[in-house]
């Protein structure tokens, strides 16, 4: 590992981000690769830019490509999972980044690129989990149905939505629910010591489960509060912030960089994790090979980042 190069590309990261985002350059950290990936948000996809460390993962809005981003999320990669999605017309080379706290699609240009990712931060992951001797996370958040998906309330099944009739999300199951089918609030530890909005199946079967029903600690909430203050806040939302020079999917050759030895690796040697064969990138697409730094010696220091929180995507 080039250690020399490798604190210089976290140190352009960390300019990119600015005062908005968190520092980055921890004792033993190195950046194993970036590159920008079609997130699953709220109301559409949109194009992210996301560095893979070899202990957390960080994403961000895109202000301008290649220089500056906002909105960063660091996620400890100890608590990931991934779960590959099937091809779905448009929506294609995509899986699922699962959190205790927030859970989410994502989608690569190329089957070669969502082969790649998927297995750098597997490979990650299982390097962190035995080193530190901890089980993965068994508890992960629902991934939360997009906006567009439904007109009516996905509870009732009759509840159009307006401009007035605002859709909510059950934090449990993730569907798109109206206000009355979303008035109850309960605490999901796994996601926020406060109390989040959940659909009323959900909560009927939380509350079922409870040995203590009637328990009035607060874990069980039916006020609403006001919507201005409610937990749902978006911060993940789709403010127009994003360079408009990469509203459209980005091609292969341009979204995707791993390194090996703090170097940019530009597709000759091949990379150091076992990419499926059946993953294979369909004939017409532009493919790329990448090779990944993955240190051997160096442990990771501990993550000190505020957890993602349950939020809009």
């Amino acid at each position: 590992m080039n250690s020399e190069a490798n604190a210089r590309r976290i140190a352009m990261v960390e300019s990119c981000f600015g005062t908005s985002g968190q520092p980055l350059n921890e004792q033993g950290r190195v950046l194993v690769g970036e590159g920008v990936l079609t997130k699953m948000c709220r109301k559409k996809p949109k194009p992210r830019q996301f560095f893979l460390f070899n202990d957390i993962l960080v994403y961000g809005n895109i202000v301008l490509n290649k220089k500056k981003y906002n909105k960063q999320h660091l996620i400890p990669l100890e608590e990931v999972q991934l779960s590959s999605l099937e091809d779905d017309g448009q929506f294609r080379n995509g899986w699922l980044i699962k959190t205790p706290t927030k859970s989410f699609a994502v989608y690569a240009a190329t089957a070669t690129e969502k082969s790649e990712w998927m297995a750098h931060i597997n490979k990650c992951v299982s390097d962190l989990l035995r080193k530190s001797g901890k089980k993965a996370a068994e508890n992960h958040a629902a991934v939360w149905v997009p906006d567009s998906d439904t007109n009516i309330c996905m509870h009732c099944k009759k509840s159009q939505f307006t401009l007035i009739n605002r859709r909510h999300h059950c934090r449990k199951c993730g569907k798109v629910v109206c206000g009355p089918c979303s008035s109850k609030k309960v605490i999901l530890q796994h996601q926020s010591s406060k109390p989040l909005r959940v659909c009323l199946s959900c909560h009927d079967e939380i509350s079922s489960a409870q040995t203590q029903p009637n328990d009035s600690s607060g874990n069980l909430s039916n006020s609403l509060k006001d919507r201005t203050n409610d937990s749902s806040g978006d911060d993940d939302s789709d403010e127009d912030t994003d360079d408009p020079s990469i509203q459209t999917h980005p091609s292969a050759t341009e979204t995707m960089t791993f390194y090996e030895g703090g170097e940019s690796s530009n597709g000759e040697t091949q990379a150091a994790v076992d990419v499926p064969a059946d993953n294979a990138a369909l004939p017409s697409e532009k493919e790329t090979n990448s090779s990944l730094q993955h240190p051997t010696d160096s442990t990771p220091a501990a993550v000190d980042a505020t957890p993602v929180t349950p939020s809009e995507q």
